[in-house]
């Protein structure tokens, strides 16, 4: 019969005296105070914003050519190479795109948050400007997507990359045949989620979503977009802890009617305002920044609550596909009560 060694006494009673151990959890503040140097990540799309991914348009849109017009679509694209598309009757030239991205960056600096810019840009990548797809926040760091279109892959790297510089955790890269935007994600509340399905979000992306997040004890509800919609943000943006601005029309009956079963008002755009109104971002609870005249009626619907909205030109940029809550992914936000 075998008799324990000295070494492995000794080794057995160090794994004893410096044991592991599993709590606190990785997500809570201390821990990440800890090991990474502050608190990161998001359980909530209200609470006050400290910390934003951006990339201002840069040299990526050198790839769009004028003479490529497809009228049937009003729009101009690369349809043979699928390098890029933009919708439209213009091109808007790269300094008013810049401008208009400036007075946002602006915007938000007045709001005390800190704008984090993509450390470089994919070549050619001229829909990098978008940030809000490239990654998700959730609690204690970030998961990075994997985009739909081919006019898109490619710009999961550089986020990757800016991400690890600045310090924040990746909890998750979508990986496989998943797709997942983060367009299509949004907080309703600290426990539940909500995510739209649609060309650009399968099912094998939401599940790899979900895995990190039912870790964290939040449930997450599936809604398949209608039509050719894309992304949920174009149909349902939270702007207060128990309020979300919604174009109706865009999201299913079911969804509607579990919306106040969560508590969350849901405050209808106006039939007469662009459907562009909902792609606002809330700064803190009840505060948003939203492209200047689109919804005067729907603003008028919103004062009337207390909801204090900050307006921005921001129609160049919506050209390409995007608007303020498309151009804004948020990495660090405060807890809501």
């Amino acid at each position: 019969m075998s008799t324990m060694t000295e070494f492995e006494y000794r080794y057995n009673m160090t794994i004893k005296t410096f044991p592991s151990h599993a709590e606190p959890a990785f997500e809570s503040d201390d821990q990440q105070e800890y090991v990474w140097g502050g608190r990161w990540g998001c359980d909530n799309d209200v609470g006050r914003l400290r910390k934003v991914l951006m990339h201002r348009p840069g040299d990526e849109l050198g790839i769009l050519d004028p003479t490529k017009r497809l009228e049937h679509l009003n729009s101009f694209g690369d349809v043979e190479g699928q390098t890029w598309y933009w919708r439209g009757d213009t091109l808007p030239s790269l300094e008013e795109q810049q401008e208009q991205h400036d007075a946002l960056t602006k915007a938000l600096a007045e709001e005390q948050v800190e704008v984090v810019y993509l450390d470089r840009c994919a070549p050619g990548k001229h829909k990098s400007i978008y940030t809000r797809d490239s990654c998700i926040a959730v609690k204690g760091g970030a998961i990075v997507t994997r985009l739909g279109p081919k006019v898109r892959r490619g710009e999961e790297g550089p986020v990757t990359e800016t991400l690890a510089k600045i310090g924040m955790p990746i909890l998750r890269t979508i990986h496989g045949t998943g797709l997942m935007e983060g367009g299509s994600f949004v907080w309703l509340n600290p426990t539940t989620v909500a995510i739209g399905r649609s060309s650009r979000v399968n099912e094998e992306g939401t599940r790899q979503v979900e895995e990190v997040l039912n870790a964290q004890g939040v449930e997450v509800i599936r809604v398949d977009l209608t039509g050719y919609r894309l992304h949920i943000d174009g149909a349902l943006v939270m702007i207060d802890v128990d309020t979300a601005i919604i174009n109706p029309l865009q999201l299913p009956f079911w969804f509607l009617e579990k919306l106040p079963e969560l508590g969350i008002k849901a405050i209808e755009i106006h039939p007469d305002d662009h459907g562009g109104v909902v792609n606002c971002l809330a700064v803190r609870p009840g505060r948003v920044l939203m492209q200047a005249g689109l919804s005067p009626r729907t603003a008028e619907i919103l004062d009337k609550l207390g909801i204090e909205i900050v307006p921005i030109e921001y129609e160049k940029i919506m050209q390409g596909g995007g608007g303020i809550h498309c151009s804004t992914s948020p990495l660090v936000r405060d807890p809501i009560s």
